[in-house]
């Protein structure tokens, strides 16, 4: 059981990243709008991107609940992508099933806290906020964790305040910590904001 739930945290970080990138975000295509295979929850996604970039960080949709249309569509999107996981899940480990279900109350308990208590999000999710608020937004995918983002190399930095104290993300013994943070970095490094990109965004 222990094994299948943290195999499902690991596929959930995973799906974070690919949904967040290829669904609420689009693909680019040349001299055309973003492509999703999800229009709507792109439409709903972008329109939580003006409201964050103008708001502080703060998204106002999360205070209306699900009376505000985005906020509504997070949380249907979240309870199908947990039923279909559980569904596929089910068969092969009952862990996997519970880390499904977990990780999609998960995912909306920490994304509407971190926009309603932007000074939270800064401590505690720095690469979400960096999500928002960095120069470039088509970077820094996961929410609730930043493992992929480290894998997969698109962990951007933007200021020393915004660096987690581990690519985990977790609270850890401070030697722990660091010992992992100087391994991972070798292996799969964040990258960091260049000044002069930095420059443009203010």
């Amino acid at each position: 059981m222990l094994k299948g739930f943290l195999i499902g945290l690991v596929f959930a970080n995973g799906f974070e990243w690919v949904a967040h990138k290829y669904i609420l975000h689009g693909t680019h295509r040349t001299g055309q709008p973003r492509f999703s295979p999800v229009p709507r929850s792109m439409k709903s996604h972008w329109a939580h991107h003006r409201e964050v970039r103008t708001a502080s960080f703060h998204d106002v949709g999360y205070v209306e609940g699900i009376s505000n249309w985005r906020t509504k569509n997070e949380i249907v999107s979240l309870a199908i992508v947990a039923g279909v996981a559980s569904l596929v899940f089910y068969p092969i480990s009952k862990g996997m099933v519970l880390a499904a279900l977990y990780s999609a109350g998960n995912y909306y308990y920490i994304h509407r806290r971190a926009h309603l208590e932007p000074d939270w999000a800064k401590g505690k999710i720095p690469w979400h906020y960096d999500h928002h608020m960095n120069s470039n937004q088509d970077a820094n995918w996961c929410v609730t964790k930043p493992w992929f983002d480290y894998l997969l190399g698109t962990r951007v930095i933007s200021s020393a305040e915004l660096q987690e104290t581990n690519p985990l993300g977790l609270s850890l013994p401070q030697p722990i910590s660091s010992w992992l943070t100087q391994n991972v970095n070798r292996i799969c490094p964040a990258k960091w904001v260049q000044p002069d990109a930095l420059l443009k965004a203010q």
